[in-house]
């Protein structure tokens, strides 16, 4: 297996390596490199604007035997330009998403928030919340976890810095956003409320926004996941580098029971 999430066939098709798996079936993608993936293709295009937000709607489960992506221009602006793409193979569409793209200033003076990032070294190591049913080699092996000491993997509201040891293409280093992608698809499983073998947590879509580029290699979510016997719930979560705020991230989730 090559060391990366996916690897690349001729043109814009990607077939994921072990390390995309996903979490609830074992033909399936985790959601977070796909976004990158799908951020990547966006940020092509739009070259002179920094890629602000994205959102990833999660029509069905994303497959692991390959891929398609393909990104257009939706609005061209000066200040502000949007995207779209989508991610697909001849049996139709799997995900869409919408990028936002905007101009930034030298300098500009301005308050900045002090919005400080939860100690790093105080953090301690701890596995990756989730650990997949099926078995199989999945995208938890790709990720190295330290939790604030406040909390411990397990569930409920949950702060935890993450690191990917492998990027989304051999040979080719991630943008900032591209790289905070994976992180931001975890939310529902750093901050659940039962445990898998009882209650599925799926998210139908991600909205990532982000006001600077993350920099490093850790960056850390503080997530919360908000459920409601209708089956309805929203994870959400700050996010931060070691050096502070970089934005907020939100999952609308889907919640069923496994049937005993």
């Amino acid at each position: 297996m090559i060391e990366a999430y996916f690897d690349r066939d001729e043109g814009d098709w990607f077939v994921p390596t072990d390390y995309s798996r996903g979490p609830w079936v074992d033909d399936a993608c985790h959601a977070g490199p796909p976004t990158g993936l799908l951020a990547r293709a966006m940020e092509q295009i739009v070259t002179d604007q920094r890629m602000t937000r994205i959102t990833v709607e999660l029509m069905r489960p994303i497959p692991m035997r390959g891929f398609r992506v393909l990104a257009s221009m939706v609005k061209l602006g000066r200040s502000a330009s949007v995207t779209e793409a989508e991610l697909s193979d001849d049996d139709g569409i799997y995900a869409r998403a919408h990028g936002l793209h905007m101009r930034e200033l030298d300098h500009l003076a301005v308050s900045i928030a002090d919005d400080l990032a939860p100690d790093f070294e105080a953090s301690e190591p701890g596995p990756f919340p989730i650990q997949p049913p099926h078995g199989l080699a999945a995208f938890n092996d790709s990720v190295e976890c330290r939790y604030d000491p406040s909390t411990r993997p397990g569930g409920g509201p949950s702060t935890m810095w993450m690191r990917t040891k492998v990027p989304l293409l051999q040979g080719e280093k991630p943008s900032p956003f591209q790289a905070i992608c994976p992180l931001a698809d975890c939310l529902n499983g750093i901050s659940y409320n039962d445990p898998i073998e009882e209650v599925w947590f799926v998210n139908a879509d991600l909205t990532l926004s982000l006001h600077r580029d993350p920099t490093g290699e850790w960056f850390c979510a503080q997530a919360v996941s908000l459920w409601e016997p209708s089956g309805i719930g929203l994870a959400h979560a700050a996010l931060f580098d070691t050096e502070g705020s970089v934005g907020r991230a939100t999952q609308n989730l889907l919640l069923s029971a496994i049937d005993g």
